[in-house]
């Protein structure tokens, strides 16, 4: 595969990785990741979290009355490559209603991905509110 297309493959999993989550979609989102998955992220509390369990209770949690629209953005990706290694750092936007009103929350993320037997599998991502 060429580097180009290598970038777009990632950019495109990571919208992917992102609308999984965003819709609760424990099946998609267990696709994209390996299992062990690693992370530091602010609902870890600082600590590292390592394989899945940790991310299915989000996923699990009952949704209350009739689901709000929530729309991730990635700004301004920067994609690296390495072999079979690629890195990908952006801010990602969250657009969604809160109280009737739009509201817009930015966080920092970086975020591995693997190549394994030609399929890309997203392995560590270390998530930070944007100051």
């Amino acid at each position: 595969m060429s580097l180009e297309t290598d970038r777009d493959a990632v950019l495109e999993l990571t919208q992917k990785l992102l609308v999984a989550i965003t819709a609760g979609d424990w099946d998609t989102y267990t696709e994209i990741c390996d299992e062990s998955l690693t992370c530091f992220e602010p609902e870890a509390l600082g600590n590292l979290v390592d394989g899945l369990e940790f991310h299915q209770f989000y996923f699990n949690v009952p949704s209350s009355g009739t689901p709000t629209p929530v729309q991730s953005t990635i700004v301004a990706p920067h994609i690296r490559i390495m072999g079979d290694v690629a890195i990908i750092a952006y801010v990602r936007l969250t657009q969604r209603i809160h109280e009737g009103k739009p509201i817009s929350s930015a966080m920092e993320e970086t975020r591995v991905w693997h190549r394994k037997q030609g399929k890309w599998k997203h392995i560590h991502f270390h998530r930070s509110p944007a100051r």
